[in-house]
């Protein structure tokens, strides 16, 4: 067994001398997966309060119990902007890192108003939500919007991988998928929410409501002379306000705007502008109700057809 086993590592340590771009063992100390899963947890107690605790909270302790999360947060926060900072500028002075962090914290009541007025949305624009309680527990759509309202905010200072870190710990959680640079207004409520992709150069207005399956995604990439994809540009649609988007639609491209007021009904695939108040929808084929008892005649009759 030792022998065999002593074969494997070897493999696998060929493996490591021949297969480049899998390893880190000479590199940066990088940001941890699991730290930022810790901090996004945290995030989420401090935007909630009692909402992600195993035991209630007595408004009288939450003085005490903030400000020891704040701490908390503080220093495992600062550490991972600090790495990641230093791996595209190794000569980056941690006093960055903690500038950075401050304005972040700044920024968290700012994020908590947003979220206000999205679980307002989800309230006013779900018949089935029965209580602002019930939706800040099970609506998988407040995760994913809040995880993303708090790593655009890192976004905006430039901050590398951990805005894309915080939005993928929590697509892996709700099955949303926000870029952490997508510009989203408030009001906005995602139904269901399996299955929905915004790109990063997405901006979305005030009072937007989208169902499960819809992509704001990009319609193609420019390359170089080299045939390399050119990263950068404007790839996503802009959306107005107050528009609705159904199931399963995709809008695509950094030139398609989708005018304030309109609805997009369910399978809508679209690649080019459409004014405010627009109603845009795919006129299907005719329904048919055959009679089971009768189904061989029926088939007869669609076969001839």
């Amino acid at each position: 067994m030792n022998s065999a086993l002593n074969n494997v590592v070897r493999d696998i340590l060929r493996s490591y001398e021949e297969v480049g771009g899998l390893n880190n063992t000479d590199g940066h100390n990088l940001p941890s997966k699991r730290a930022l899963g810790h901090v996004c947890n945290r995030l989420l107690q401090v935007l909630f309060p009692g909402f992600h605790d195993d035991k209630p909270i007595h408004k009288s302790e939450l003085n005490d119990l903030t400000g020891e999360r704040i701490r908390e947060l503080s220093t495992a926060l600062e550490d991972q902007i600090a790495k990641s900072l230093q791996v595209t500028d190794p000569s980056c002075p941690k006093a960055k890192a903690h500038e950075v962090l401050m304005r972040f914290l700044g920024a968290l009541p700012g994020v908590r108003e947003m979220l206000r007025t999205d679980i307002e949305a989800a309230y006013e624009g779900d018949p089935a939500a029965l209580s602002n309680e019930e939706i800040i527990l099970s609506y998988p759509c407040i995760e994913a919007i809040a995880v993303q309202r708090l790593a655009h905010v890192l976004y905006l200072e430039n901050v590398p991988f951990i805005p894309r870190m915080m939005t993928e710990w929590a697509h892996a959680r709700t099955g949303i998928d926000i870029h952490p640079g997508a510009r989203i207004g408030a009001y906005f409520f995602i139904d269901h929410g399996t299955g929905v992709v915004i790109g990063e150069t997405c901006t979305i207005g005030a009072h937007v409501k989208l169902y499960h399956g819809v992509t704001l995604g990009a319609r193609s990439f420019a390359k170089d002379e080299a045939g390399q994809i050119v990263k950068g540009g404007k790839r996503h649609p802009n959306v107005g306000e107050r528009v609705t988007i159904y199931p399963n639609s995709t809008i695509l491209g950094g030139e398609t705007t989708i005018g304030a007021g309109s609805t997009i009904g369910a399978n809508v695939f679209l690649m080019h502008s459409v004014p405010s108040g627009s109603l845009v929808v795919y006129e299907e084929k005719q329904l048919k109700v055959l009679d089971k008892s009768q189904r061989t005649e029926a088939l007869e009759i669609e076969w001839s057809i």
